[in-house]
C-alpha cells in the first residue's frame, strides 16, 4: 500500500464520521417525524433484516473470505487477479438474485421468523411485510457494493467505500421530510429510499473500479479455483465475523415480545454505539485486513504480529475513554439527539438505559473488529466460528433470561443490551487467546505503562463528566440550541482533558508509530 495505515484509517474514519453524523441526523428526523410507535417498529424490523444479511454475507462472510484470497492473487498471481474478481462478482450476483427473489416472495414468513411477536398485532405485522418487500432488494445492491469495496480496499482505496453510506442517509432524510407527508402510509417513503440508496451506492463505486483497471464484466465462473476457495471459506466466515450482528438481531426478535417501543429504543441505542464502532473499529478492521493478508501471503509473521499490536494499542487509547463517555453521558446524548416531536421523555429515559447497557460492550465490539482479521487474513475460519458459537450461546442464555425476568418491568430491553455487551467481551477474549496460543500474536513491550496511563487519564475524564451526567432534568427541559451547545462543550472538554492527562502521565503519540509493512509483489 502506498498510503500508511494511519492515513488510511484516518481517511476511512473521517468519511465514516461524516456518514455517522448524517446517520444521527437521519435518526433524529425519523424520531421526530414518526416517534416510537408501531410504524417505526415495523420499519426498523423491515430495515434490519436486509441490513443484517448485508453485514452477515457481504461485509462479513464475503469480504472476510474475498479480500485474503484477492490479496494472495495480487501478491503471487497478479495476471489472474482480474479473472478472479470477474468470476467472483458473477457468482455473487447470481446467488443474490435468487436470495432477493425468495425474500420478496416469502416476506410474511421472513417477518414471522425475525419478529415473531408482531404476529399478535396484525396491523404492525402487515405493515412490516409490505415494507420488507421494498427494503429486501437492498441486499442485492449493497452486497455488490461491498464486493466492489473489497477490491478498492485491497488496492488501498478506502475513500469511496467509506463515503457510500452517506447516500443512504441523504435518501432517507429526504424521504422522511419531503415524501412521507404526501403518502397515505408515510413510513413507506423510508422503505423506498432504502432501495434507491442501494442502487446509488453501487453506481458510486464503478468509476473508481475503472480507475484501477478492475471494472470487469461479471462472469458466472463458479468452477474457478479462486471462487471455490472463497465459497469454502464463506460458510464459517458468515458466522464467525458477524456474531455481533446475530446478537443484535436476537435483541430485535426478543424485543418484539416486550412493550411497544422496545424495538425502537434498542435501535437508537445501537445506532449510537455504532458511531465510535464505525468511525474507528470498522475503519481499523477494514484497513488491517488487506495489510495482514499481504503480510501473511509474503510470509512475514513478525510484521503480522506487529501490525496487530499497533491496532490493539490504538483500540485501548481511543475506545477506553469513548466507553466511559458514552456510558456516563447516555441520557444527555439521547435527549440532545432525539427528544423532539413524537419522541417523548419516557422514550429518552428508556433509550438512555439501553445505550448505557450497550456501551459496556463497546470495547468488546471494537476488539472483535481488530482481532477477527488476524484470523481471516490467514484464511483461518474455524477459530472465529468456535469463538462465535460460545459467544452466541452466552448471549442467548442471558437475553432469554432477561426477557423472562424483566418482561413486565419496562426495562427488559436494558437486559437485552447488557447481554449483548457481555457476549461481545466473551467473543473478543476468545479471539485474543487463540491468537496468543497459536503464536501469531505476541504483545510488544510497553503495554503495562500504556495501560496505566490510559486508565488514569480515563478516570480523570470520567470525573469531569460526573456533574453533567447527574443532571437529567436540565437536559430534558432545555431548549434545542442549549442542549446541542452544552453537549458539544462537555464532550470537547472531556476529550481535551483526557488527552492532556494522557500526555501529563507520560504518553507520547510517537510511541504509536505504525510498524513497517511487508513489500507487496507485483
Amino acid at each position: 500500500m502506498k498510503a500508511g495505515m494511519f492515513r488510511s484509517v484516518f481517511t476511512f474514519g473521517s468519511l465514516t464520521m461524516v456518514s455517522r453524523v448524517l446517520g444521527l441526523v437521519r435518526d433524529m428526523v425519523v424520531a421526530g417525524v414518526f416517534g416510537s410507535g408501531p410504524q417505526t417498529d415495523a420499519f426498523i424490523v423491515a430495515f434490519k433484516i436486509p441490513n443484517f444479511m448485508r453485514r452477515l454475507f457481504a461485509e462479513g462472510a464475503f469480504s472476510q473470505s474475498f479480500v485474503p484470497v484477492l490479496s494472495e492473487y495480487r501478491t503471487k498471481r497478479p495476471d489472474e487477479v482480474g479473472a478472479l474478481a470477474a468470476n467472483t462478482l458473477g457468482v455473487l450476483a447470481a446467488v443474490l438474485l435468487v436470495i432477493t427473489a425468495l425474500g420478496v416472495a416469502g416476506a410474511p414468513w421472513v417477518v414471522t421468523l425475525f419478529a415473531p411477536g408482531f404476529s399478535n398485532e396484525p396491523e404492525k405485522y402487515g405493515l412490516a411485510v409490505e415494507l420488507l418487500r421494498w427494503t429486501f432488494p437492498y441486499i442485492l445492491f449493497i452486497s455488490l457494493t461491498a464486493a466492489a469495496a473489497g477490491i478498492l480496499n485491497t488496492w488501498g482505496r478506502f475513500g469511496p467505500p467509506a463515503f457510500a453510506p452517506v447516500l443512504l442517509n441523504l435518501c432517507m432524510i429526504g424521504a422522511a421530510l419531503g415524501i412521507a407527508p404526501l403518502l397515505e402510509t408515510p413510513i413507506l417513503a423510508l422503505a423506498v429510499a432504502v432501495l434507491v440508496a442501494g442502487v446509488l451506492q453501487l453506481l458510486l463505486q464503478l468509476p473508481f473500479l475503472a480507475s484501477i483497471g478492475m471494472l470487469r464484466r461479471p462472469r458466472f465462473g463458479w468452477r474457478h479455483p479462486g471462487v471455490r476457495r472463497i465459497m469454502r471459506l464463506m460458510a464459517p466466515a458468515a458466522f464467525g465475523s458477524s456474531v455481533a450482528q446475530i446478537n443484535l438481531l436476537l435483541d430485535t426478535v426478543l424485543a418484539s415480545f416486550l412493550i411497544t417501543g422496545s424495538v425502537t429504543w434498542l435501535y437508537f441505542s445501537d445506532r449510537l454505539v455504532e458511531f465510535p464502532l464505525g468511525v474507528f473499529g470498522v475503519a481499523l478492521g477494514m484497513v488491517l485486513l488487506p495489510r495482514l493478508s499481504a503480510e501473511h501471503a509474503a510470509a512475514s509473521p513478525e510484521r503480522f504480529s506487529q501490525t496487530l499490536d499497533w491496532g490493539l494499542r490504538w483500540v485501548l487509547v481511543l475506545i477506553a475513554p469513548a466507553t466511559v463517555g458514552l456510558s456516563a453521558m447516555a441520557l444527555p446524548i439521547i435527549a440532545t439527539l432525539f427528544h423532539y416531536g413524537q419522541f417523548v421523555e419516557l422514550d429518552v429515559m428508556a433509550a438512555a438505559l439501553s445505550l448505557a447497557g450497550y456501551s459496556l460492550g463497546l470495547f468488546g465490539f471494537v476488539l472483535v473488529k481488530v482481532l477477527a482479521p488476524g484470523h481471516f487474513a490467514r484464511q483461518d475460519m474455524r477459530t472465529p466460528v468456535r469463538c462465535a458459537v460460545i459467544s452466541l450461546l452466552c448471549n442467548m442464555v442471558l437475553s432469554v433470561s432477561a426477557v423472562l425476568w424483566l418482561h413486565d418491568t419496562g426495562v427488559g430491553h436494558v437486559g437485552l443490551a447488557m447481554a449483548t455487551a457481555v457476549a461481545a467481551w466473551v467473543n473478543a477474549t476468545l479471539l485474543y487467546r487463540a491468537l496468543r496460543r497459536s503464536g501469531h500474536y505476541a504483545p510488544c513491550a510497553g503495554w503495562s505503562a500504556l495501560g496505566r496511563r490510559v486508565g488514569l487519564a480515563t478516570l480523570v475524564m470520567g470525573a469531569v463528566l460526573l456533574w453533567p451526567a447527574s443532571q437529567p432534568e436540565q437536559w430534558l427541559q432545555a431548549g434545542v440550541t442549549e442542549r446541542v451547545l452544552r453537549l458539544s462543550g462537555w464532550l470537547l472538554l472531556a476529550a481535551a482533558v483526557y488527552f492532556a492527562a494522557l500526555r501529563l502521565f507520560g504518553w507520547d503519540w510517537r510511541s504509536m508509530k505504525e510498524p513497517p509493512g511487508a513489500e507487496r509483489a507485483g
